[in-house]
């Protein structure tokens, strides 16, 4: 097998992955029988190096950066997993900030592929594998390990960490995770381990029972750290909503034990969380006059929160460029979004996107009112070409659209 015909291969599989194409039947009945396989046979690399476990609706990736940060800023050499990426797969798996070498995961590739392809692994399976092997070889001191999708039967989550961290609870994947915040909850309290302690990122009075009783059974110290951490700290990440994450990321952080990482040093690794990580889409400023903000919010929790902080900005006209995936709830998400605005219909160049002419007559129905385009960067294009230096485009509605601008 070539280096061509491997990184091809790993194109393939991502292709035919559930980001890019969406659920099929099968997906529904996961379990980590499969993943916990394969990392025997690659000898067990995700007990090679001491990790923390990151799950949540939102921020789990935004925070998993900021711990990353602040370990690095303290003189570790830190692993990050993280989901899904933007432009280069590769992104999904850094060390101090850089994508795992391409020479790493080709190689990963050839000695792997026939095991792969014969006990039917997903590409997150096989992803998640990938990270911890690649851990393990670069002999990192730490791993910060993002939660794909859920917790309890998420590939990641045959990992024991020093801590694990559910940043919040919202209404997202209820095909896979249930159709109640209570239900979500469960799932996600599913990487709660034993004698493990757990942060808890926001209270809310439906789910904050459910941890409890988890760690309880399982005698995990509970930390909430909108209570526990009073401290008021700036960061590079810009959106209103790391006010929380922050929050989290901190506490995780102080739970720690055996690293030395002194209050300069959290300071410094949130407000470099941007530089250490190369994190990108969140309220990722990529123009001045007129001001264009990226952001990956695409849930109705994510949403609220920077359509708030979008109707801040100073402008003459607001210009949205939005696209969705199929399985996004329009009745939560739209009447979320300003109406004083001119939108940009559009499509991600992926099999999940819904339909463009079905985006802008749902969007009419709540008062959104704007042009259809064949392609998100055609919409970007003429958004530009109408704004005024005093306008502000925000680019949004899913991290496919966002991945097609930055």
């Amino acid at each position: 097998m070539t280096d061509k015909q491997a990184n091809e291969w790993l194109q393939e599989q991502f292709e035919s992955s559930y980001q890019k194409k969406g659920a099929s039947n099968d997906d529904t009945a996961w379990d980590l029988i499969k993943i916990t396989n394969f990392t025997k046979h690659l000898k067990s690399p995700e007990k090679a190096f001491k990790s923390v476990h990151v799950a949540g609706t939102n921020g789990k990736g935004s925070t998993s950066h900021m711990i990353a940060s602040i370990l690095q800023e303290a003189g570790y050499k830190v692993g990050l997993y993280t989901s899904p990426h933007l432009k280069d797969f590769r992104e999904r798996i850094r060390v101090n900030g850089e994508m795992i070498l391409k020479e790493s995961a080709i190689k990963f590739v050839k000695e792997n592929k026939s095991y792969i392809e014969t006990e039917k692994l997903s590409f997150f399976e096989m992803t998640a594998a990938m990270a911890f092997d690649y851990f393990a070889k670069q002999k990192v001191d730490i791993a910060i390990i993002e939660v794909g999708l859920g917790g309890r039967l998420d590939s990641t989550n045959i990992i024991t960490p020093e801590v694990s961290v559910i940043t919040n609870i919202g209404l997202d994947h209820v095909k896979f995770l249930g159709n109640t915040l209570p239900k979500i909850a469960s799932e996600k309290a599913g990487i709660i381990k034993k004698n493990i302690p757990v942060v808890i990122g926001e209270y809310h009075k439906e789910t904050f029972p459910v941890f409890i009783e988890k760690a309880k059974g399982e005698n995990a110290a509970i930390y909430l750290a909108e209570k526990t951490i009073q401290e008021i700290y700036k960061t590079d990440l810009l959106g209103d909503y790391q006010q929380k994450n922050y929050k989290s990321a901190v506490q995780a952080i102080r739970l720690l034990k055996g690293f030395q990482i002194q209050e300069k040093q959290i300071k410094n690794g949130l407000l470099n969380t941007v530089r250490n990580t190369n994190l990108q889409g969140r309220w990722q400023i990529i123009a001045e006059k007129p001001k264009t903000i990226c952001d990956t919010a695409h849930n109705k929790e994510g949403l609220e929160i920077t359509m708030r902080q979008l109707q801040k900005e100073k402008f003459e006209t607001l210009r949205l460029v939005f696209g969705v995936v199929n399985d996004k709830n329009l009745e939560d998400i739209l009447p979320l979004l300003p109406k004083k605005a001119i939108y940009y219909f559009c499509a991600p160049k992926i099999n999940r996107s819904l339909e463009v002419l079905e985006l802008q007559r749902k969007a009419n129905e709540y008062g959104l009112v704007g042009n259809v385009y064949d392609s998100v960067s055609e919409a970007y294009g003429n958004a530009r070409i109408k704004a005024a230096k005093h306008d502000v485009i925000y680019i949004g509605g899913s991290s496919f659209v966002v991945a097609e601008i930055v």
